[in-house]
């Protein structure tokens, strides 16, 4: 690699972070790391957080041993958030004020969740969890509490329900959709996933809104009390958890003429399909990348072995590797004794047909126009996985049934 002597500098101290730091040496990749992240903890596991760790079974859960970053040469600046990249002077400016050179740059700043809409900043017993800091302040909290509302039942929405409910609060999981995971997987399968939460004792309100989070003033500040729904009816809530969404970490690259995708095609930093953006030398990995597939239709996809595979492209290129692209998308969602797996690019508009079904496992297969899109399963590991290789080449759905 040529260039300034600078190296790769990496925006964001994640899962996609170390893993093209990690690839790239593995690569024989010999010029400078820097992994830039915005919080003080070293890269972390995120999926624990709305499980194990909320259970309090793990604690942080880091990606890499300390001594990792010393013997790898990669040098981590934690705690320092990036407020500006200057692609023409090639370098990013921290919010410490400090400039860091690069000659190649990866932004991997993953999303920020979206807070409850006119809530003020500060509200004791509501949490969002995004961070490790998030969820270890929401466990501080679980031993005092009886009652708890999600909003949103989304998959971190039913995580931390699952969570909340196994370590014996009274839990209220609100969703305005008619399912939970309806906008992701459909109704067919969120009725499926109902069954579950049900089964387990959730208190399941589908097809209604939040109309306000009840906050009272305690001697110590405003605190939570209740949580009222569309339908004029109120829950009490000693803990209520907001999951509607996130939005992609941009804000930083406002000026710098970096493309970002249009929202209705997800938002986030616009890449090709192999994760180049608009500016020379920049890629961009992980939930904050919007990446064309081959037909050149733009995705972002939140999920972890879609992290780790475009981090595995990015990186090979950078160190003078071919271009590659990523294989079949995979996921999982751990929800009471559960493991629901997402193999492929199934949508909720797609044909979903249920093959298996015993009353509480399920395997589902999806299509569009004919074709195999992809396969939800819960409890069938090895159902979902074997249909792996019908995903990586186009697959009548007519032959699998």
């Amino acid at each position: 690699m040529s260039g300034s002597g600078a190296g790769v500098v990496v925006v964001g101290a994640g899962l996609g972070g170390i893993r093209v730091a990690e690839s790239l040496r593995n690569h024989g990749f010999t010029d400078p790391i820097t992994l830039v992240g915005a919080e003080d903890h070293p890269p972390y596991d995120r999926p624990p957080l709305s499980k194990s760790v909320l259970l309090g079974k793990d604690d942080r859960v880091d990606l890499k041993p300390e001594e990792f970053y010393g013997e790898s040469g990669i040098t981590l600046r934690l705690g320092s958030a990036v407020t500006s990249v200057s692609p023409a002077g090639k370098t990013i400016t921290l919010a410490s004020g400090d400039t860091l050179a690069y000659d190649t740059l990866v932004l991997a700043t993953g999303l920020n969740p979206r807070p409850f809409p006119g809530l003020a900043d500060a509200v004791a017993g509501v949490h969002m969890i995004r961070t490790y800091d998030d969820a270890v302040a929401l466990r501080g909290e679980i031993d005092a509490a009886s009652t708890a509302v999600v909003i949103g039942a989304g998959f971190i929405g039913c995580e931390v329900a699952a969570s909340l409910t196994s370590r014996g609060l009274s839990v209220s999981l609100v969703e305005p959709a008619p399912t939970p995971l309806a906008v992701a997987l459909g109704e067919e399968i969120g009725t499926l996933v109902s069954r579950l939460h049900t089964a387990n004792g959730v208190d399941l309100r589908t097809g209604v809104g939040v109309a306000e989070i009840v906050v009272v003033e305690d001697p110590t500040g405003p605190k939570v009390t209740a949580v009222k729904l569309d339908d004029g009816t109120e829950l009490s809530a000693d803990i209520v958890v907001v999951g509607i969404g996130s939005t992609p970490v941009t804000g930083y690259l406002d000026g710098s003429g970096i493309e970002l995708a249009p929202r209705e095609a997800g938002g986030g930093i616009a890449c090709d399909a192999t994760g180049h953006t608009s500016a020379e030398n920049v890629y961009a990995v992980g939930d904050v990348a919007n990446w064309r597939d081959q037909d050149g239709t733009p995705h972002r996809v939140e999920h972890w072995n879609h992290t780790v595979e475009q981090a595995s492209v990015v990186a090979h290129q950078i160190a003078g590797g071919d271009a590659v692209t990523a294989g079949v998308s995979y996921f999982w969602s751990d929800q009471f004794d559960l493991k629901i797996q997402v193999l492929g690019s199934p949508r909720a508009d797609d044909t979903v047909h249920v093959v298996d079904d015993d009353g509480k496992k399920f395997v589902a297969y999806y299509s569009r126009d004919g074709v195999l899109t992809g396969v939800v399963g819960a409890g069938k590991v090895g159902a979902v996985m074997k249909t792996r290789s019908k995903l990586q080449t186009p697959t009548p759905i007519a032959d699998l049934l």
